[in-house]
């Protein structure tokens, strides 16, 4: 999946959702990697922690090579529920990378092992509380609002998280492809001299605006085979 991925954005990804009616869902703002430049796509690999480690080492016990761990921990910013060791382990056990609703700590360690981690942010305390197990701990995780399930793949990058539904990976990932190619053209034909207004016929857009308020810019993208929004 990270192959299929590499040429890719999560902006692209984003806008073919859009253009396929595909669920559209993004990790909060502000959910960024560790290192900066780091990518991640798999398979969602959920679970939801209480304050114990133990919680991620089960989760471990059913991980498949190249799953992404992702951490329900209620986007708490009070405590660090992930370090150095859980990445370790993570990655021993063939985890691709891990994104957090909530903070890392031991960031040096984490830079110094190189597997892809997403989160709000640094944070030294760990948790000092042990919340009661929910029965879908290892079935269902939470990323601000949205529900994610071994079903989901996950996309990351500079731009942020997503999470699409396996079904739909394929044609998303070729519509993303045919607008990324699309996008290239037009801002290699924007340095040639020739304007996007000129390559969208804006002109045209807005006579047709003004015969017809209606008429959106999209609406307009798609007839003349641009690629600006979705």
């Amino acid at each position: 999946m990270l192959t299929a991925f590499a040429d890719l954005s999560t902006p692209l990804v984003a806008d073919a959702c859009v253009r396929l009616g595909a669920p559209l869902r993004a990790a909060p703002p502000g959910i960024a990697a560790v290192v900066p430049g780091h990518r991640i796509a798999g398979r969602a690999l959920p679970v939801r922690h209480y304050g114990s480690v133990d919680i991620f080492l089960e989760a471990f016990t059913g991980a498949e090579a190249g799953d992404v761990l992702v951490i329900d921990n209620g986007g708490r910013l009070d405590e660090a529920c992930i370090g150095d060791l859980a990445v370790l382990e993570a990655e021993a056990a063939g985890v691709a990378g891990l994104v957090v609703w909530g903070l890392h700590r031991d960031t040096p360690e984490l830079v110094r092992i190189g597997l892809p981690v997403f989160s709000y942010g640094r944070y030294a305390p760990g948790p000092v509380r042990l919340a009661e197990r929910e029965p879908e701990a290892l079935v269902t995780a939470r990323c601000g609002p949205h529900r994610v399930t071994a079903d989901d793949i996950v996309f990351g990058d500079d731009d942020g998280v997503l999470f699409v539904p396996a079904v739909h990976s394929a044609d998303v990932l070729a519509v993303a492809r045919t607008i990324g190619r699309t996008e290239r053209e037009q801002a290699r034909r924007i340095r040639a001299g020739e304007t996007l207004r000129r390559q969208t016929a804006f002109d045209d857009f807005l006579a047709r605006r003004a015969a017809d308020p209606a008429y959106t810019f999209r609406q307009h993208l798609r007839r003349v085979g641009g690629a600006v929004e979705e």
